[in-house]
């Protein structure tokens, strides 16, 4: 039942009616696959911490899941690609073995809603059975939200918004799928994005105007009869994840150093993100971005830039000068906004797939849940 994975805090009235206050597990995580398909039978297990205590919702966001190249931008969706990462999310999660009929291309109207397959022969027993809610693609960027089965009949109302910032200022190949749903009376928002990229100073400004585009211009579609929010800070509970692609403004030879020596502390004080966002709460009252985001503590090694299949940085193994040099960065992050949110964890991944390290963030939300009259 519902009750045995969440836990009730508090009791009180909303629209006349009584609510009472459950915490729900919560697990999202990040990654830049760097264009890199994933193998057949790819285990994520590690990267969905299967082996750990397990969630009652996972919400997984990927970047550059084709490479971004002039024939992906062009073409928001590849649902072979996306159903693929699909169906593996779908066997890590209920323990079973991807098949060949998970990587066939949906039917028509179904590029929005991807379904997981209801194999249940293959289902290992006391295994714990998750349905994929929604899934959305816009050319490299993918979004997938899972919920326990017996939860997910109290989700509702979930839909999707793109926003392209790419070439032009509108193309997929940067820019951010958001995701709404509604669970019992509380909504819930998520924002994986992929935002400029670019190491030289000032190339932070072109990744707060694609942060501010996404805030101003996503909108979700209204629904009859319902008041639910349409813009991303109006949500009950919102959380951004995604490469958000920002540098450690230190000389190259000075990040390195530090990152040898695992000088966490010394690094952030120099981090975009963070100088960013102290800059931008005092310019509230121009709507700018990151203002009163939250973030967790970050105790794991820069996520970016590695050298393919090592645990190398890119660069620190040649000699001479390479042809484009990229210093470690935390462009990988979860941050969120508002209250009803607990963060418990906060960590990155060691996957080898590609050049960016996965990273991921566990959760207690609280959801306000109807009770039945007279209780």
């Amino acid at each position: 039942m519902v009750a045995e994975a969440s836990k009730i805090l508090t009791k009180r009235v909303i629209d006349d009616h009584t609510c009472i206050q459950q915490s729900f597990k919560l697990f999202v995580g990040s990654w830049n696959v760097g264009g890199i398909p994933p193998p057949h039978n790819f285990n994520l297990d590690h990267f969905l911490h299967t082996q750990d205590s397990m969630a009652d919702i996972y919400v997984l966001g990927f970047q550059e899941i084709v490479p971004l190249n002039a024939g992906n931008i062009l073409a928001a969706e590849h649902s072979n690609i996306s159903i693929k990462w699909n169906s593996l999310i779908k066997a890590a999660l209920n323990k079973r073995t991807p098949t060949e009929d998970a990587f066939h291309k949906t039917e028509a109207g179904e590029s929005q809603r991807v379904y997981p397959l209801t194999t249940q022969s293959s289902i290992k027993p006391g295994a714990m059975d998750y349905k994929c809610i929604i899934s959305k693609q816009m050319v490299g960027i993918y979004i997938t939200i899972w919920a326990r089965t017996e939860i997910s009949q109290y989700i509702s109302y979930p839909s999707a918004s793109c926003v392209g910032c790419g070439i032009l200022g509108r193309l997929g190949n940067k820019g951010s799928v958001s995701i709404r749903f509604c669970l019992h009376e509380t909504s819930f928002c998520f924002v994986c994005s992929h935002l400029a990229s670019g190491g030289k100073e000032g190339d932070e400004r072109h990744r707060n105007a694609d942060a501010a585009n996404i805030l101003s211009r996503t909108l979700f579609p209204p629904e009859p009869l319902q008041h639910l929010p349409r813009k991303i800070l109006d949500h009950d509970r919102v959380i951004w994840l995604g490469d958000l692609n920002y540098r450690i403004q230190l000389p190259e030879e000075t990040t390195r150093s530090l990152v040898k020596n695992k000088d966490w502390n010394l690094l952030l004080q120099s981090d975009q993100l963070c100088k960013n966002e102290i800059k931008l709460r005092a310019e509230m009252s121009k709507g700018h971005v990151f203002e009163e985001w939250n973030e967790g503590i970050i105790e794991f090694a820069p996520t970016y830039k590695y050298e393919q299949n090592t645990d190398e940085y890119y660069g620190s193994g040649h000699k001479g000068k390479v042809k484009r040099m990229r210093a470690p960065a935390w462009c990988d992050r979860i941050i969120w906004f508002g209250k009803g949110l607990k963060q418990i964890q906060y960590n990155r991944v060691e996957s080898r797939l590609s050049d960016h390290r996965p990273v991921y963030g566990r959760f207690i939300a609280y959801v306000e849940v109807p009770t039945l009259p007279g209780i």
